[in-house]
């Protein structure tokens, strides 16, 4: 009984969703826990001990606001990156960003391109403000950059999104193919580079920043190679103008202080986020190696995470009702033909080890 709340139509038109299904909520349904987390791309790594000292040391000042500038974490990012300190904006992860860039953009029926089966996040945030999302299949299990072109161009989009590397698949362009992508977008169209999985990239993937160019907001995030993911803190680099729109509309308070000293700390702590690298890259190839062994197929990654190929939505949903059995979560693509392959966050050694024992058992 709502006692007469009239809801706007767009908000009673809309499904009550969300874009994930927590780890958690999949526990209190099984009502036991996992074993294996493995299907969120969170860090198994941990997070910097500097990081940690830091925020254990913030919560004694727990009572007051975070610095609604984020100044210092900003400052140090914009040094880091080679911009100004108004170019820098930093928010509750990407997921955040991501709304405040569609409610800046988007109105009902603004059309909005996307890939069809990539990050559901953005696409809830344009359902959200009443975006008309139009989703362009991969190619060959990557973001086909000339058929979003395509599409912004036949629909004037104001708005398009990729990742590089991309999730749910790891797949990734080359700089110099999203160079040439970014010099053929339409004036008035911006392009959301998501890029929260940078640091696992090779050298090739990484595009020179450039704020000059007003269609480009690039975001990264502390949540992947930093191990963040629970304090929920991402930023972006873009133009002076565009970081001031979005300044009009975020919520200033939304980032709390123990969160932003962490993220201070562990930028600093680059030999920590160094080895995480390195792990990740010695479990995707153990990971490759399994599935060759298990006569599978994986896809190239650069991501924390590798996407195993076992043939079909079919057997991925039922490989992944069993792996739960076995107290291993897994997540997979949701759209056809991605969701023929489940996809494994890179966990620690012994978490490899044990999930190579179950997902054996288990095929």
């Amino acid at each position: 009984m709502n006692l007469g709340l009239r809801y706007t139509s767009l908000v009673s038109s809309l499904p009550a969703t969300t874009p994930f299904v927590g780890p958690e909520a999949l526990e209190r349904e099984r009502g036991d826990a996992f074993r294996l987390r493995l299907g969120a791309n969170e860090s198994a790594f941990g997070i910097s001990p500097k990081a940690a000292q830091a925020m254990r040391a913030s919560v004694e000042h727990i009572a007051w606001y975070g610095d609604p500038e984020g100044y210092d974490l900003r400052r140090a990012l914009a040094k880091r990156h080679g911009v100004r300190l108004e170019e820098v904006l930093i928010g509750a992860g990407i997921d955040e960003m991501l709304g405040n860039v569609v409610r800046m953009l988007v109105e009902p029926g603004t059309p909005v391109v996307s890939s069809l089966g990539a990050y559901p996040t953005f696409n809830y945030h344009v359902a959200g403000f009443g975006g008309a999302l139009e989703a362009v299949p991969y190619r060959n299990d990557r973001i086909d950059l000339e058929a979003l072109l395509d599409r912004v161009r036949k629909r004037q989009a104001p708005l398009v999104y990729l990742a590089n590397p991309d999730n749910p698949m790891g797949t990734w362009h080359r700089a110099d193919d999203l160079h040439n992508f970014i010099a053929d977008l339409p004036d008035g169209t911006l392009l959301v580079l998501d890029e929260a999985y940078i640091e696992f990239a090779p050298a090739t993937a990484f595009l020179p920043i450039d704020v000059g160019d007003p269609r480009v907001i690039r975001m990264r995030t502390f949540s992947k190679a930093h191990g963040m993911a629970g304090a929920r803190i991402g930023y972006a680099i873009a133009d002076a103008e565009t970081i001031a729109a979005i300044g009009k509309i975020r919520n200033h308070f939304g980032i709390n202080r123990i969160a932003q000293v962490g993220a201070l700390a562990s930028l600093m702590d680059e030999e920590f986020v160094a080895d995480v690298v390195r792990e990740v890259g010695l479990g995707r190839d153990e990971y490759h190696a399994l599935a060759h062994r298990l006569s599978l197929d994986s896809l190239p990654s650069a991501a924390n995470f590798v996407a195993i190929d076992v043939g079909d939505g079919d057997r991925a949903r039922a490989l992944l009702a069993r792996l739960a059995k076995h107290g291993v979560f897994v997540r997979m693509p949701g759209v056809a033909p991605l969701d023929r392959c489940i996809r494994i966050t890179v966990g620690t050694a012994p978490m490899r080890a044990l999930f190579a024992e179950i997902l054996e058992e288990v095929l």
